[in-house]
């Protein structure tokens, strides 16, 4: 069975929860860690890295955090996954270890091209469209409970 790492689910539900309840604001890693449960120690390492690779912008001030760089249709779960695959090839025991012949020529390059293959699934779902799952779902949004329309 291939499982997503705990890094790798707090990093797609991060940015989910920055692209749903940002409203026009940035979000703040408190407010994730309230609401998805993930440990700071987690997120705030994970989130610098999608902030080094482009994919949130980190405000500063007392009304900082973080937003994303650019519309959530534009950003794909395909991308989420490669900056956590990359946090984690750094930290790999099993990256370079030896294998049978049998190994290295059938199932290494079967399993590389099923990854490939999964890859390739992520990179057409956008944040948009985890969004729309969300709405779809019943979950609130709490920058559309924030925004008031009284005149």
């Amino acid at each position: 069975m291939l499982r997503p790492s705990k890094k790798l689910l707090f990093a797609i539900e991060a940015v989910l929860d920055i692209a749903y309840h940002a409203g026009g604001e940035p979000v703040q890693s408190r407010e994730i860690t309230r609401r998805q449960g993930i440990p700071r120690r987690y997120l705030e390492q994970t989130l610098q890295h999608l902030v080094r690779s482009g994919i949130l912008v980190g405000v500063r001030g007392p009304k900082g955090g973080y937003r994303l760089a650019r519309e959530r249709r534009r950003v794909t779960v395909g991308e989420i996954v490669r900056v956590v695959q990359a946090m984690e090839a750094a930290e790999d025991p099993y990256k370079d270890l030896p294998g049978s012949p049998l190994g290295l020529t059938v199932v290494r390059p079967m399993w590389a091209e099923m990854q490939e293959e999964l890859m390739q699934r992520l990179d057409s779902i956008t944040v948009d469209d985890l969004c729309t799952k969300a709405f779809q779902g019943g979950l609130r949004s709490e920058a559309h409970e924030a925004m008031d329309f009284t005149i």
